[in-house]
């Protein structure tokens, strides 16, 4: 087997994909069976500068050329060969945020990415000109938000885009976005793939009177559909990516995608009636629908797959950083303590997770909130992290551990709440993938509980997005005359795949209620804290 990846690799037959995380960029290189014989892997973290969340280019550029650098390593130190020549790649991002451009290229303001919370004044103007929920992590709500603020910068605004139409553009010279994360932009007309052109014209009209010297339909990506090429690696794209020059020019690119388009490629969830749910620094949860839903919510983005059919999307800002930070307490705690056992982060988080598998299903009067950012679901602008309790409350490990499991996916609970409730969307499957899933049985069992619906596993969930960036491109590369999305994933990717399904088990379901409804009734002390906390 490693002799046909070795020969696959000089030949040039495999394919890349790369994602940028939020705390983590990975690449994957996949062999003709598409699955994962190399990969890399580059950390980073956002920071927090003049209240924006964001990240440097330099960040940006550093950890591209790291990333692809360890993926470059593993395959030398594999095979014995070096990677000089792909078949395809793929470029993919957190979604959304806002990249703004002059006509020279030059980045305008730092980075805005989906953490911020910032727009909402603009999220609350646009909705009932469109009668469409904009989010205020889109990049139309920080562009018509930078209006409404008078930013200088906006006059000069030649284009604007995501973070991997900024890496496509840069390594392709192609200002192209895939449909789903073009989604994350602006809505999406899925009959045409393209931009809703009424509402183009809605937005034109609203700022008319602001004399900006471009329309926004020419300051805005192309939209392509899975499975269009969307450009070639550049001989300047090629430098930028593998500065040594052993990397080639020339290998097709597929449209960039958002980690929502890679999760539900990973989970094979884009036909209708199926759903996905990541869960990492942030959560989110999506489900393809059979037709538009009923109203406008505010706490439910209609966003596209990567072929553009229609989804109904909770997104939430706060998922993982909670737990990681209670998690590293104890960790610092259990070095202190002499003789103890060395355990590794892996085998920690397994430990604490189980526990919670010992705890009431109300979780006994103990009260989680995760919120690091803002969280525009429960309408916060801000996070201030929080643990509450009554003095009788069983203050157990246990409990104490469920309490926050709980918190994690607590917001996404209330969006769904709304989706499969109140909407009644229906949905056959929910795949779950992202690192509260890591543990086995722990999370799938308290999502299931969430959601009151199966959550299934798969044993590719692990592979994430960049795996999910990298079936893409080969979709593109490889796909035959005709041969849709979901049919290349159930024939060609995941026949034969196994994974795990947990069912809800009704007491967690009644525990999960109850715990949901004290809540939303202690907001208020949450709010009270963004407050009294400055």
């Amino acid at each position: 087997m490693s002799e046909e990846i070795r020969k696959a690799i000089q030949e040039g037959q495999t394919v890349l994909g790369l994602e940028f995380g939020s705390t983590r960029i990975k690449a994957v290189l996949v062999d003709g069976s598409h699955q994962p014989i190399a990969q890399g892997n580059w950390d980073w973290e956002n920071r927090l500068e003049d209240n924006i969340w964001t990240y440097s280019l330099e960040d940006v550029w550093e950890g591209l050329r790291g990333c692809y650098r360890d993926l470059a390593q593993d395959v030398e130190a594999r095979y014995g060969v070096p990677l000089t020549r792909l078949a395809a790649l793929g470029f993919s991002g957190m979604m959304h945020g806002y990249m703004p451009f002059d006509g020279a290229g030059k980045l305008l303001v730092p980075f805005r990415t989906w953490r911020n919370t910032m727009t909402e004044e603009a999220c609350k103007k646009l909705l009932p000109v469109f009668d469409f929920n904009i989010p205020q992590r889109w990049s139309i709500a920080h562009l018509y938000q930078a209006i409404l603020s008078g930013e200088g910068h906006v006059k000069d605004v030649a284009f604007f885009t995501t973070l991997a139409g900024y890496i496509h553009w840069q390594l392709s010279g192609e200002k192209v976005l895939g449909v789903g994360e073009a989604s994350g932009m602006f809505p999406i007309d899925s009959e045409t793939c393209d931009f809703d052109a009424r509402m183009i014209e809605q937005f034109d009209e609203l700022v008319a009177d602001r004399n900006l010297g471009w329309k926004l339909r020419d300051i805005m990506p192309k939209v392509l559909c899975a499975g269009q090429t969307a450009g070639w690696l550049t001989e300047e794209g090629a430098k930028l990516l593998d500065p040594t020059g052993a990397l080639q020019p020339g290998a097709p690119m597929c449209p960039p995608e958002g980690d929502a388009g890679t999760g539900m490629t990973a989970t094979n969830s884009v036909r209708k009636r199926t759903g996905n749910i990541s869960a990492g620094t942030s959560i989110f949860s999506m489900v393809v629908t059979e037709k538009p839903l009923a109203k406008v919510h505010e706490e439910i983005d209609m966003v596209t797959t990567p072929d553009g059919s229609p989804v109904a999307m909770v997104h939430c800002n706060n998922c993982t950083s909670d737990l990681n930070a209670w998690v590293n307490l104890f960790e610092a705690f259990m070095g202190r303590l002499p003789g103890a056992a060395k355990l590794d982060r892996n085998e920690l988080y397994g430990l604490l997770y189980r526990e919670a598998l010992e705890a009431d299903a109300d979780c006994g009067g103990l009260m989680a909130y995760n919120y690091f950012s803002g969280e525009p679901v429960t309408g916060l602008n801000e996070g201030r992290p929080m643990f509450v309790r009554t003095p009788d409350a069983k203050f157990t490990l246990a409990n104490f551990m469920r309490s926050h499991l709980y918190s994690a996916m607590a917001a996404l609970k209330i969006g769904n709440d709304i989706l499969l409730k109140e909407e009644q969307v229906k949905v056959d499957s929910l795949t779950g993938h992202g690192g509260l899933f890591k543990t086995p049985v722990v999370g799938q069992r308290l999502m299931a509980a969430a959601m009151n619906a199966p959550v299934t596993v798969m044993d590719t969930a692990s592979e994430g997005g960049a795996w999910g960036m990298a079936v893409l491109a080969a979709y593109m590369y490889e796909k035959e005359e005709g041969e849709t999305l979901p049919d290349y994933l159930s024939g060609k990717i995941f026949a034969g795949q196994t994974g795990t399904t947990i069912a809800p088990v009704q007491e967690d379901v009644a525990g999960f209620d109850a715990f949901i409804e004290k809540y939303k009734s202690t907001l208020p002390a949450e709010k009270a804290a963004v407050e009294g906390l400055k």
